[in-house]
């Protein structure tokens, strides 16, 4: 893994913990987030039946609409995206205000490989659910030709 990937995985797993600590107070000092928010996921491995194993993601995203959340995988990260409507405000003299709006970017980091290419994502009830198939260990042996060097 890159030193870069693994800064920046470092700091992502830091801002979660820092996230989990503080709780919403630590959400309106986050740079650059502009109003955004990080939603709240759940990640686990299952094997159900005869199916292979599969990473489950399950990412909090009420108030949502699904067309415009966008999901990529890169290597061991899945990045969720998008932005939730803000509140229309006219009118309305506000006590408390706990839930975010705007835009909203979360990586989540996976402790497995998976195969992006067979993902499958469904949305239902404010929840979205990815199941990422887990990408099993090339248990081949490879020979591996060794060359001389020019005389």
């Amino acid at each position: 893994m890159s030193r870069q990937r693994t800064l920046v995985l470092n700091i992502e797993r830091m801002r979660r913990e820092m996230d989990e600590l503080l709780g919403d107070t630590w959400a309106s000092v986050k740079p650059g987030q502009g109003g955004g928010f990080s939603p709240r996921a759940d990640v686990y491995y299952a094997r159900e039946g005869e199916r292979d194993a599969v990473a489950v993601v399950t990412v909090d995203l009420a108030g949502v609409s699904a067309d415009v959340v966008s999901l990529e995988v890169s290597g061991r990260v899945l990045v969720v995206s998008g932005k939730r409507p803000v509140r229309d405000t006219q009118g309305r003299a506000y006590q408390q205000v706990e839930i975010p709006t705007g835009t909203f970017r979360r990586a989540i980091e996976l402790g497995i490989e998976v195969d992006a290419d067979r993902a499958k994502a469904t949305f239902e009830d404010g929840l979205l659910r990815v199941e990422l198939p887990v990408r099993l260990p090339d248990r081949t042996s490879h020979s591996v030709p060794i060359e001389s060097p020019p005389k």
